[in-house]
């Protein structure tokens, strides 16, 4: 085919917004774009197992790149699979383009084959942007714009593009009325808060005797600027779910990440603070912020819709975490090793002592707390990690003390299970020559990673460093609703819906050619873990594990929730051994509290 059609302009225009791939999966409503990607060569096109997975690639890519991810389905069924992980980018805030198909034009309206009104589908989870082409002249524009507001708002686009649109032929764009005409460009600002506004902010952070951090990611590229902060201030650091991977988790005055999953440090450090700086945070668990009132506060956020929207503030600071700090730190005296230095310090180590004891609890057959503390001590210093939704995101809360540069992602606000390997293999694509550790639960799994796993298998042998270890805390329980069901409800597990079928993971790797390992006592953790990170292929890493070690909030906060906890349990005939968990967590928690 010589004539260039608007299918290859579209082709053209990803490649000049430095798209390098692009995640999705076939259908007849996309041919003329998949065939423009066939004959260009580049951008990579991947082929996910399912459209939700490739939406999850297309937004992992984003979080361990920075750039856009680009997704690309066809109508009807396609474009309605990609909403999960649209909404996903949309509620961690990342810039994702989805390209979708759709049918010619003239069916539109008829009750077509796989009609849909994509435009009022998308119209929340692509509320900045959303555009159907209608004519030729119009797509250049169109995808200029999406990538632009993808980009300076940090959410999902989308652009659908009907077949019959796609096989025209491409314009030649004229210099006339009712066409505009665009290019791919687009570059950050510097954004940097008002001079009498950041001295308003040091006076209330000076006056603080008792200064917390609350770190999001919003900070990723502040990492040495907060510690500087913390260390003018001697303040404590506590994180969100999303900001723990941009703070050194090894320095003494880290608290772990805050709110239900968190740790005891970050639960004293915000209960007990006089003075709050949140930086790049947009944390939802405002329960454990420090009551309103406690705590004069100052807030740094890039978003200005952001400011003051989770705690209430005497100072907002509009601007980039790390320009805004680095005006800031000049302000803040050289503040004397104090008390309250000392003792977010001792609460750090008391925590690390407690997160240790914890995950030596003796458990039917392994506690899952072990599984990820031993892995701690054995990831690697050029690792990517990604997490899934479930239980196991405590652990990896709590347990994984990341090494300082390691990038670590998963589906925070949205909490979508299924995650962990589409992000995983966004992030092993993007840098094929670092190792890949996913932690994931059998019900992620199930839902979503054993497909993604042929994807794995299919592509392996194309990467530098073959290690891409998938871990499945196989528990046979949906744990995390299980302990909320008694939590929440006062309720017992409620056995229909949250078994699940047992399925031989570590066999299952074998089956697909890949490695595969089953740990069935906690004696062959580290074992495990050693053969699994110096393997030669990817590896299935299934570890039996208990599904009654408590989802037990820090105290004091889950002080209150053991009545409730108690209560569902004793409904249960086999309630007995959780219940025993739960008092022995319970008695280390007050053994911290109480020293």
């Amino acid at each position: 085919m010589s004539e260039k059609l608007v299918a290859d302009l579209v082709v053209e225009r990803l490649t000049s917004w430095g798209v390098r791939r692009v995640f999705g999966y076939s259908g007849d409503g996309i041919n003329t774009l998949l065939g423009a990607l066939r004959r260009a060569g580049e951008p990579q096109f991947v082929q996910a197992r399912h459209e939700e997975g490739a939406a999850f690639m297309a937004t992992g890519h984003a979080k361990y790149t920075g750039e856009v991810g680009v997704v690309l389905a066809t109508q009807g069924p396609g474009a309605v699979h990609l909403l999960n992980g649209l909404y996903d980018a949309k509620l961690d805030g990342v810039p994702v383009v989805a390209v979708v198909g759709q049918q010619n034009r003239s069916a539109l309206g008829s009750q077509y084959q796989q009609e849909i009104d994509l435009l009022s589908m998308v119209k929340d989870v692509a509320a900045q942007f959303a555009q159907e082409v209608t004519s030729p002249a119009q797509l250049p524009m169109v995808l200029d714009r999406a990538f632009r507001t993808a980009l300076a708002t940090r959410s999902p686009t989308v652009v659908i593009v009907p077949h019959d649109v796609q096989e025209q032929p491409a314009p030649d764009v004229e210099h006339e009325h009712g066409i505009v005409v665009t290019s791919p460009r687009w570059s950050p600002g510097v954004v940097v808060p008002r001079e009498d506004d950041l001295h308003r902010a040091a006076e209330v952070l000076e006056a603080g005797e008792k200064v917390a951090l609350l770190v999001g990611q919003g900070a990723r590229g502040a990492r040495a600027e907060v510690i500087a902060v913390a260390e003018r201030l001697g303040a404590g650091i506590a994180t969100s779910l999303l900001g723990k991977p941009y703070v050194d988790e090894d320095h003494p005055l880290a608290c772990g990440t805050m709110g239900h999953l968190g740790t005891t440090s970050s639960a004293h450090l915000l209960g007990s603070c006089d003075t709050l700086l949140l930086v790049g945070t947009n944390d939802p668990w405002t329960e454990f912020y420090p009551p309103p009132g406690q705590a004069r506060a100052v807030q740094v956020d890039l978003d200005g819709r952001q400011l003051g929207n989770r705690y209430p503030l005497e100072v907002a600071l509009h601007g980039d975490a790390a320009t805004t700090l680095q005006a800031l730190i000049p302000l803040l005296g050289e503040r004397p090793r104090g008390r309250w230095r000392d003792e977010v310090k001792e609460q750090v180590r008391r925590w690390h002592e407690l997160s240790t004891a914890r995950a030596e609890v003796a458990a039917r057959p392994v506690n899952p707390e072990l599984v990820v503390h031993a892995l701690s001590a054995r990831l690697p210093a050029d690792a990517q990690v990604s997490v899934d939704v479930g239980s196991v995101t405590y652990w990896y809360a709590r347990q994984l003390r990341l090494p300082s540069g390691v990038p670590a992602h998963l589906s925070s606000t949205l909490a979508s299970m299924g995650c962990s390997v589409p992000y995983g293999l966004a992030a092993k694509l993007a840098h094929d020559d670092r190792p890949l550790v996913a932690l994931t639960g059998d019900g992620a799994m199930q839902m979503l990673g054993l497909a993604e796993m042929v994807t794995v298998a299919a592509r392996w042998r194309d990467w530098a460093d073959p290690r891409f270890v998938v871990c499945v805390l196989n528990n046979r329980d949906l744990a995390e609703v299980s302990w909320e069901q008694r939590e929440m409800e006062g309720d017992p597990r409620f056995e229909d819906s949250q078994r699940l079928p047992d399925f031989p993971y570590a066999g299952y790797a074998d089956l697909l050619g890949l490695t595969g390992i089953r740990v069935e006592e906690p004696s062959g953790l580290a074992t495990a873990w050693d053969r699994a990170l110096s393997a030669d292929r990817p590896v299935i890493l299934e570890v039996l594990t208990d599904p009654d070690i408590p989802l037990l909030p820090p105290f004091p906060s889950g002080e209150s929730k053991l009545d409730s906890f108690a209560a569902g349990l004793r409904q249960e005939p086999t309630g007995g051994h959780a219940g025993d968990l739960l008092r022995t967590y319970a008695d280390l928690e007050r053994r911290v509290l109480d020293r």
